[in-house]
This record gives structure tokens, C-alpha cells and sequence, in this order.
């Protein structure tokens, strides 16, 4: 009898262990809807301090540590330029950070000093005028592994589904939810100077011929957005230049640069015009076109490299 009552308790506790567990997979997002949709970006303009970051993007859990260190109130940011399906580990690109300010507000030269202390570089970035976006909640350490496999999978089949030139990939981790960005405009912008330099070593020195000139022989090439470079008591602004065609060249278009690009677009490229776009984002512009349904894809498995929510 009291063998009966111990493996009955044994059982009962079992249950009540799944039933917790359950419970806490649900409450962080395992049942949630991954809706994906094309229309404003999820954040305006934005200046933000970042690492960059050469490997396994499972390998960037520091530099969120690191940056949710220096100022816990500040969102987590990160920019992933490397499609880890057809990229190797050692070779992807991103970069790690906080938002410093965001909109017409600038951030303080306190604050920029206190992160370049720490090592931390400061760039801006625009908001596009279209981006492909996603949200998944932002409750307990296990939303971010679960928004790695069931976001990403969703963005590459609605970007592949619909010939989309989207790139990069971001990440902001904003109060109770994740954003997931992907522009379909100015992603030359989007690129840190690091990236521009990891593109000029591989493709090694390039002839001055093949460099684009104007009539006066003056350099024609695209640029990216502005680098924020602060100094002791002052603050300088530099443009940096991207490799030529990065911003409007897709995946599949034949460019150099198909091996880093983060884009899943289909062979012809086609642009945010082309597309219907939905709904009305954090911005309010108005979007033409039906709701179009999410649909799902292989999964793009990464490992949760983000900080715990009470570190933000």
C-alpha cells in the first residue's frame, strides 16, 4: 500500500512538473502568432553604440552582457549581416549593442563617452521607408530561443515567397517584445564600417580604373550613413562607403558580395513598390493592399545569444 502511495505521488508530481513547464513555454511565446508584414520600421532613426563581431553569431552573448552593463535601461540591439545557411560561423558579421537615442533626440556626450570607454563604436542609422517586420513576446530567457526558431524561419519564407531584397537582418529588444527588421530600402545604411572593411580585404586591392569617377575623376562611389566618431569634448561625423551596389543588389543577382549578403530575395529582386504592403506601422504611414497570411519555412536555428530581460 505505501508503495502504491509513494509511486502515485511520484507520478502526481511528474504531472504537476509538465504541467509547469507547459505553462512557462506558453507564457513565453511558444503558442504565440508570428505574423510577418511589410510596412513602417518598428523604430525611427536611431544612433547606437555597438561591437562588431566576426563568428558564430552564438558566440555573442558578451557583447549584450557587455553592452546592458554599462547602461541596463538602454534597448539591446543587434544587426546580423550574414545568412548562417550559407555563410560558415567563422565568416558571419554582426554587430551588438544599445540605442543611444532614437528620432530627433541626440544622445548625450556623457553617454557616448561612457560606452567608447568601454570600447564600444557609435553609428547611425535611418529609418527606411519600408521594412519587413515581425514581433514575438518578450517574457522569460526562453522567448529568445523560441523567437530564433519560429521568427526567422517565417521572415525567410515571406522575403523568399515574395522575390524581396531584404537585408539585414535586426533584432530590438524593446520592454516585452522583440522586433524583427528587415529593410527593403537604404540597406547600404545599415552597414557598420566594419563590414565595409571585411568586403575590401576579400576582395583584395581594386584597381584604380575600377573605381567610379565623374568627369573631374572625383570618386562616385555609394556611400553609407554617417559614423559617429567622439572625441574628448567634441563630436565629428564621417561618411563611410560601402561597397559599390551593396544597397540595391539582392542574394541572387550575381553580386560579388552573394556570399555575405543577408538577403533571401528570389532571382529577380523585386522592390518594396512592387509589394502590397500592410497594415499601419509605429510610424502611421498609410499601406496599400490586403493582409497577407505568414507563411512558414525551414527553420534558421541559432543559438539565444541575448541578455535575460532584467538586464536591459
Amino acid at each position: 500500500m505505501s508503495d502504491l502511495l509513494l509511486l502515485g505521488l511520484i507520478g502526481a508530481l511528474t504531472l504537476l512538473l509538465l504541467l509547469t513547464l507547459l505553462a512557462f513555454a506558453g507564457y513565453s511565446g511558444l503558442l504565440a502568432e508570428v505574423a510577418v508584414s511589410a510596412g513602417s520600421p518598428p523604430i525611427r532613426n536611431v544612433t547606437v553604440a555597438y561591437k562588431f563581431h566576426k563568428g558564430s553569431y552564438g558566440e555573442t552573448g558578451h557583447l549584450f552582457t557587455e553592452s546592458c552593463s554599462v547602461s541596463p535601461k538602454l534597448r539591446s540591439i543587434a544587426v546580423y549581416y550574414d545568412n548562417p545557411h550559407m555563410v560558415s560561423p567563422e565568416k558571419c558579421r554582426c554587430a551588438v549593442g544599445s540605442i543611444l537615442s532614437e528620432g530627433e533626440e541626440s544622445p548625450s556626450p556623457e553617454l557616448i563617452h561612457l560606452y567608447q570607454k568601454f570600447g564600444f563604436k557609435v553609428f547611425s542609422f535611418p529609418a527606411p521607408s519600408h521594412v519587413v517586420t515581425a514581433t514575438f513576446p518578450y517574457t522569460t530567457p526562453l522567448s529568445i530561443w523560441l523567437a530564433i526558431r519560429r521568427v526567422h524561419p517565417a521572415l525567410d519564407a515571406y522575403i523568399k515567397e515574395r522575390k524581396l531584397c531584404a537585408h539585414p537582418r535586426l533584432e530590438i529588444y524593446q520592454q516585452d517584445q522583440i522586433h524583427f527588421m528587415c529593410p527593403l530600402a537604404r540597406q547600404g545604411d545599415f552597414y557598420v564600417p566594419e563590414v565595409k572593411e571585411t568586403e575590401r580585404k576579400s576582395r583584395g586591392p581594386v584597381e584604380a580604373s575600377d573605381i567610379p569617377t565623374d568627369g573631374t575623376g572625383a570618386d562616385t562611389s555609394d556611400t553609407s550613413s554617417v559614423s559617429l566618431e567622439v572625441g574628448p569634448g567634441s563630436r565629428e561625423t564621417s561618411a563611410t562607403t560601402l561597397s559599390p551596389g551593396a544597397s540595391s543588389r539582392c542574394w541572387d543577382d550575381g553580386d560579388t558580395r552573394s556570399e555575405h549578403s543577408y538577403s533571401e530575395s528570389g532571382a529577380s529582386g523585386s522592390s518594396f513598390e512592387e509589394l502590397d504592403l500592410e497594415g499601419e506601422g509605429p510610424l502611421e504611414e498609410p499601406h496599400l493592399g490586403p493582409e497577407v497570411e505568414p507563411l512558414g519555412a525551414n527553420k534558421w536555428p541559432r543559438e539565444p545569444s541575448t541578455p535575460e530581460k532584467g538586464e536591459e
